[in-house]
């Protein structure tokens, strides 16, 4: 048997790779246009440019392939995304118990917000796009909140509600995600797609579920898998 005692009161969960089968939705963009920044990306993770550089240089990349780039374009770009298997019972399993379920995500704000939508959560916050008047992609991205500051952005949401961080359990896939485990609080590292991210769970000694189901994380939430 689960203990419901052991049940939190709020769960957070990265998007990319953990609520949706897509290891970025950055990425597919990039995918759609035939780009790679994999370069920018070693060097953000290395911390040696910022989110604002790093979506700069993502835009100049796709508008370097097609320019203008309207609004609607990018909605068409994730149509092919799925939700990770076991995503939609998970939270609708946590709503069921009255926990409050967030997103928190350095992802795109467009692809997020219609994950938030479909899957109903409490709350939700991503990076984004600036667009014209028209609809156009402009060359600056909206940062609102940093990969490897996830934790202020937790903080700021569980005081607003009322909520205790020895009470909140936060689910991610990469080290930069770490930054949910604020102090006080639980983390479960779920299928991790690099290296990096396996030894850094690893290294900080958090759960990790390897099974590329989301459902697999229950028992760690104090709920039985079906």
């Amino acid at each position: 048997m689960t203990e419901e005692s052991a049940r939190p009161d709020v769960v957070v969960f990265d998007c990319d790779g953990v609520l949706v089968d897509a290891v970025s939705s950055w990425r597919t963009l990039h995918d759609a246009y035939g780009t790679d920044n994999g370069l920018n990306l070693n060097r953000f993770i290395r911390g040696e440019i910022t989110d604002v550089e790093f979506m700069r240089s993502d835009i100049q990349m796709w508008k370097a392939v097609v320019n203008p780039i309207h609004r609607d374009d990018l909605f068409r770009a994730y149509a092919g995304v799925a939700l990770m298997p076991g995503a939609r019972e998970v939270v609708e399993r946590l709503k069921e118990a009255g926990i409050f379920v967030a997103i928190v995500s350095a992802g795109v704000d467009l692809f997020v917000s219609s994950i938030a939508g479909m899957l109903q959560v409490d709350d939700w916050i991503a990076n984004g796009f600036v667009f014209d008047d028209q609809g156009y992609l402009t060359d600056e991205g909206v940062c609102r909140l940093h990969a490897t500051g996830k934790g202020e952005v937790i903080s700021k949401l569980l005081k607003m509600n009322g909520l205790k961080a020895a009470k909140c359990v936060s689910v991610g896939d990469s080290e930069m995600d770490l930054s949910m485990h604020v102090a006080g609080s639980r983390f479960i590292g779920f299928n991790p797609s690099r290296a990096s991210s396996v030894d850094a769970f690893e290294h900080a000694g958090v759960p990790v579920v390897v099974e590329k189901d989301l459902r697999a994380i229950l028992p760690l939430l104090g709920f039985e898998r079906d």
